[in-house]
Parts: structure tokens; sequence; C-alpha cells
């Protein structure tokens, strides 16, 4: 153990380097991609509300977003950034990504159907907006966390999982499932335009 470190070998000083750093990260924004459709803005709204600065990253090509924008600005102010960009736009997305403390990736084309008249447009907006996003990630020299969502549509219908309404919601009849949620080992349901 080197002289002045503590149990688990780290100094005070090295401790406290690292709270520093994340005490510093936890002034820069979070990034949200996708923040202005429905999930995207109530997490904004969410972190905003426990006094955090965010960076909604959104095209508003989905119809009524733009409210969902203007709802956000309303309530929270300056505190709310917007940048109108698509995740197609690497040079865009690595600038609202260069100081994020962290960053939530929402954008997506949604809608199956389209994924089907459109597969090319399909795979640009969420293979490679994603890959924009990774890529100007990887490139900082403190990369910040990612949370990516995906769709519970990779998993078909789900017409074999019971549901009961409770409250507000629908959850699983089955407390395994309700508990852990839908098992990364549950096939994927596949469809092919081709």
């Amino acid at each position: 153990r080197a002289r002045g470190a503590g149990a688990d070998g780290m100094s005070a000083r090295n401790g406290s380097h690292a709270a520093a750093h994340r005490a510093a990260r936890d002034d820069r924004p979070a990034l949200i991609t996708g923040g202005a459709g429905f999930v995207g803005c109530n997490l904004a709204d969410r972190l905003l509300s426990s006094g955090r600065r965010v960076t909604v990253f959104d095209n508003l090509s989905r119809a009524g977003v733009e409210r969902n924008l203007a709802w956000l600005r309303a309530k929270h102010g300056d505190r709310v950034a917007a940048v109108v960009a698509d995740v197609r736009d690497a040079p865009a997305l690595a600038a609202a990504a260069r100081d994020a403390a962290e960053v939530y990736h929402f954008a997506a084309q949604v809608a199956v159907t389209t994924s089907l008249v459109d597969p090319v447009e399909d795979f640009e907006i969420n293979a490679r907006g994603t890959l924009n996003l990774l890529e100007a990630i990887r490139r900082l020299d403190d990369p910040p966390p990612v949370l990516f969502t995906s769709t519970n549509k990779v998993y078909g219908d789900l017409a074999d999982l019971p549901l009961a309404r409770r409250a507000s919601r629908y959850e699983p009849r089955d407390d395994a499932q309700r508990a852990s949620g839908v098992s990364e080992a549950r096939p994927l349901d596949f469809h092919s335009p081709y």
C-alpha cells in the first residue's frame, strides 16, 4: 500500500480529485437525443425539475413535438437548451455531446410501417445516428455515460404476456416478470420487407 493511501490503496488526494471531477461533471448538462419526444421531454422535465441543466437534441420531425419543447422552455427557461438537428448530422451531434455529463439516446425513427416502406432511411436514422453519437463520445477525453433505449416492437405484440391494469398502468400479471421485465433471452420478432 502506498504511503498515505487508504485501505483501498487510493490516497485521500486521489479520492478528493475523483469527487471534484464528479462535481464538475454534475454541473454539465445532460444531453437527450430525441428530447422533444414523449419519453425524452418527460425525462428532461424530471432532470430540469431536480435542478439539472438539459440539452434537448431533436429534429422536431414528429408532429406535435415542438409543443413539448415549447412547454419545457416555458416551464424551465434557460436551463433547457435546444439543438434542432438530426442525429445523421455528425458534426452537430458531436458539438452537442462535447460538454454532456451524460447522454440519453432516444432519437429514432420509431414507426415500423415507415421502416418497411423506406428501410434505408430507417437504417440511416437508427443505426447511423446511433453510430454518429457513439463515435462522437468515443473521441472525447472524458466520455460521458450513455443510456440507450430500444422499443418493445422488437418483441412483437407480446400476446403471450398476460397483463393486469394496476392504478394508472398495465403490468405483467406474473410476479417474476413484473420484477425483472422482459428477459433478454426472449426471441425477437423479425419481419423482412424483402
